[in-house]
């Protein structure tokens, strides 16, 4: 177990710019914090800029940080994400959440309202799965499926499921999720794959009372556009929604400029 103090530490935490008002950026399944780097220089000259790895990061030096059993659920990665708050003494932050990071932070903003001034939810989904009135983009067997890929050649599943979620077209941006996912390594992404893609966060939408500003991708395998307006329908706080014209899963890398003019839309800057 790391000291509480350590934390900031061991997730790499970085800050940038020095402005009044803080921007936080957590990134999603497979990445580390240099998914941002298109991102973040647009923003420090009025906020300031906080960035980590989560613990299963590949960039994270202490490789049993990242506890399986502890991080089963969204739940432990939501009591860090306040955790390293707190220890930077922050609050009333702007909380830009990718993927799997989008939930982490309605859990924390449940559990710490005065933490977060908004969240911005980019690729966000509750729950991927289908079922009989909601869709999620995955059956059941689609799951097994990509969990049996995983293990059973982890190279080739890296190189496929790429081209997936990032726009083909731009290789410089394919290999940089792929050079992620390997650094990660097979173990860790087949537990977290299970803890992410069978997830169901459906029934903390109405809790979460933070403003929040849902940001998607026109065409995104990952998370299809009904989620989006599930989404917008259950959380009791006020949701903007902003589609951008792109494809895939990560408009930070392959669509950046178009994102930072939504972002800084919503800032009103």
């Amino acid at each position: 177990m790391l000291p509480e103090n350590s934390l900031l530490t061991a997730l790499n935490v970085k800050t940038k710019g020095l402005g009044t008002e803080t921007i936080v950026f957590a990134h999603g399944y497979g990445t580390d914090q240099s998914i941002w780097d298109k991102i973040t220089p647009f923003f420090a000259e009025n906020y300031r800029v906080v960035l980590f790895d989560w613990s299963f990061s590949g960039a994270v030096k202490d490789k049993s940080l990242y506890d399986p059993v502890k991080y089963s659920s969204f739940e432990a990665f939501a009591d860090d994400l306040i955790t390293l708050l707190a220890q930077m003494e922050l609050k009333a932050v702007t909380f830009v959440g990718h993927s799997m990071s989008a939930m982490i932070g309605c859990l924390a903003s449940i559990k710490k309202p005065h933490l977060f001034k908004r969240l911005i939810l980019l690729g966000a989904s509750p729950r991927y799965i289908n079922t009989d009135d909601y869709e999620g983009g995955f059956t059941n067997t689609d799951i097994e499926q990509l969990l049996v890929n995983i293990k059973s050649n982890y190279e080739n599943w890296v190189s496929a499921f790429s081209l997936l979620v990032v726009e083909p077209n731009d290789g410089l941006s394919v290999n940089k999720f792929q050079d992620c996912l390997k650094r990660m390594g097979v173990e860790v992404a087949v537990s977290l794959a299970k803890t992410v893609f069978c997830s169901d966060y459906r029934n903390i939408l109405d809790k979460v009372e933070t403003p929040c500003i849902i940001i998607q991708t026109s065409n995104d395998i990952v998370v299809p556009n009904n989620v989006t307006l599930y989404m917008e329908k259950n959380i009791t706080g006020k949701v903007t929604s902003k589609v951008i014209d792109a494809y895939g899963h990560f408009p930070q890398l392959t669509a950046h400029h178009k994102l930072v003019e939504v972002l800084t839309g919503v800032l009103g800057l």
